[in-house]
């Protein structure tokens, strides 16, 4: 199964891809998308959904596992992050792809095992667990994974996950 793993943002959008068939693990490729502040805001949700639109059809993931929003102690900044994981979200749903949900409590659990694990904890484990050379860069990319190994951790129970409706 191809699982993309998205920690949406609207600065950096970390995203992972992985193959796991059989208990293995495979890395297909990660990376983010980056908008610069400079740039108008509408400009800056265009370039995320072209973004992810590409990736979906180029990788053709089977599912898509993202980070459950947050609440942001900052109201604007918690906006305007909501409004770009709906982009997230809306590219995924327009190529039908189905899509997961999942709190940072639920990955770091998925990962370590343990709810409360620090962030240099998850990042270890997601090299170790994909066999990398090096912890991916930056901490948004390595979250994108963390969702994805989250998510095949998590196959048979998926469908608890899965965002229904709003």
């Amino acid at each position: 199964m191809i699982i993309l793993g998205i920690d949406p943002g609207l600065a950096i959008s970390g995203y992972g891809i992985i193959n796991y068939s059989g208990n293995k693990f495979e890395v297909i490729d990660y990376g983010a998308v980056i908008t610069e502040s400079s740039e108008e805001f509408p400009k800056r949700l265009k370039k995320i959904y072209d973004s992810y639109m590409n990736i979906f059809e180029v990788y053709k993931p089977q599912a898509v596992a993202i980070e459950e929003l947050f609440y942001n102690k900052n109201t604007k900044t918690a906006i305007a992050i909501a409004e770009a994981r709906g982009i997230h979200l809306l590219a995924a749903e327009n190529k039908n792809i189905p899509l997961y949900e999942y709190t940072p409590l639920q990955v770091k659990q998925g990962i370590v095992g343990y709810g409360r694990a620090e962030k240099k904890q998850i990042q270890e484990m997601v090299k170790v667990i994909l066999k990398l050379e090096k912890i991916p860069k930056p901490d948004d990319v390595a979250d994108g994974l963390a969702l994805a190994i989250c998510h095949a951790h998590s196959l048979k129970f998926a469908d608890s996950f899965k965002i229904i409706k709003y």
